[in-house]
C-alpha cells in the first residue's frame, strides 16, 4: 500500500472511532505521571495523532492529526489543533520543548521522514516520548485493521534514534493490542461485519476496561530487554545541535 492509500485508509477508520467517542483525560492513563513530571520544563507542547486519547494536558498544547472529529473535540478543549501529517509538521525548527507521538510513527509509510521531523522540531535538550509495536514476527490482523505499516525490530529502533540527533534515556513496555487469538479474531469479524457496533463497544466498554487495568509503567535505563515484549514507550533527549565552527555536542 502506497503512502497515499495508507493515509486515506487511516483517516477513514480514525474519523469513523473519533466520530462516536468521548475525550479522555490525560490523566486517566497510566503515561501521566511521567509527563506531569516534564511539564515544568517544557512550557511549549506537541502531541502528534492524539485522536481523542490526547496523554498531553489539553489546554494550550499544540496537536496535529489526521482526523477532523478528533482535531474538533481538542480545539474545544482548548487545544491548538490543527490538520497534518508526521512527515511533514507544520512547525519551525526547535519549536518544542515537549513532543509526543503515542502509537503513531509505525502507522507512516516514510519513516525516516518522520522521524527526521520529530528531531527538527525539538529544542536542543527537549524530550521526545514515542511509543511503537516490536517485532515483525508479532504482525497480525490487528496490525493491518488499525493503519499500521510496519512493526519494529529493536536494531532498527536504536537507528533511528541515533540517526537523528536523539540520546535515548530510558524505555518500558506500552501498549494494549489483544494478546488473545480468540478475542482478536472476535474484534476483527466485528469490524468487517458490525463496524459501528464494534466501534461503539470499543469505545465505550472495552477502552474503560483497558482503564482499569492498566499496570505502572516500568522504566529501565537505555533500551530494555524486549523479549516477549509486544510494545515499547521510549523517552528521548534531543542532543545539542553542531553548529558552523563548532565542536559536536553531545
Amino acid at each position: 500500500m502506497d503512502s497515499r492509500n495508507i493515509v486515506a485508509a487511516n483517516r477513514e477508520f480514525y474519523d469513523a472511532l473519533w466520530s462516536r467517542a468521548h475525550l479522555e483525560r490525560p490523566d486517566r492513563f497510566n503515561t501521566w505521571s511521567l509527563i506531569s513530571g516534564l511539564l515544568p520544563e517544557a512550557t511549549a507542547r506537541l502531541e502528534i495523532g492524539p485522536g481523542l486519547r490526547p496523554r498531553l494536558p489539553i489546554p494550550g498544547t499544540h496537536f496535529l492529526d489526521i482526523s477532523a472529529p478528533a482535531i474538533e473535540r481538542l480545539k474545544a478543549r482548548g487545544g491548538i489543533a490543527v490538520p497534518g501529517e508526521i512527515t511533514a509538521l507544520p512547525y519551525r525548527d526547535g519549536a518544542f520543548g515537549l513532543v509526543g507521538a503515542f502509537d503513531v510513527i509505525e502507522h507512516a509509510e516514510d519513516d525516516h521522514q518522520a522521524f527526521r521531523e520529530l528531531s527538527r522540531v525539538l529544542q536542543d535538550g527537549a524530550v521526545l516520548l514515542f511509543s511503537v509495536p516490536l517485532h515483525e514476527k508479532r504482525w497480525s490482523g490487528f496490525d493491518e485493521c488499525v493503519g499500521h505499516a510496519r512493526r519494529y525490530e529493536p536494531a532498527v529502533l536504536l537507528a533511528r534514534i541515533e540517526d537523528n540527533g536523539l540520546t535515548l534515556e530510558k524505555s518500558a513496555a506500552f501498549g494494549r493490542a489483544p494478546k488473545n487469538p480468540r478475542l482478536l479474531k472476535f474484534g476483527m469479524d466485528s469490524l468487517a461485519k458490525h463496524r459501528t457496533v464494534a466501534m461503539r463497544l470499543y469505545n465505550w466498554v472495552f477502552m474503560p476496561l483497558g482503564h482499569l487495568f492498566q499496570k505502572r509503567l516500568e522504566f529501565g535505563p537505555g533500551l530494555i530487554d524486549t523479549n516477549g515484549v509486544d510494545g515499547i514507550l521510549l523517552v528521548c533527549r534531543r542532543r545539542r545541535r553542531t553548529r558552523p565552527g563548532s565542536p559536536v555536542q553531545a
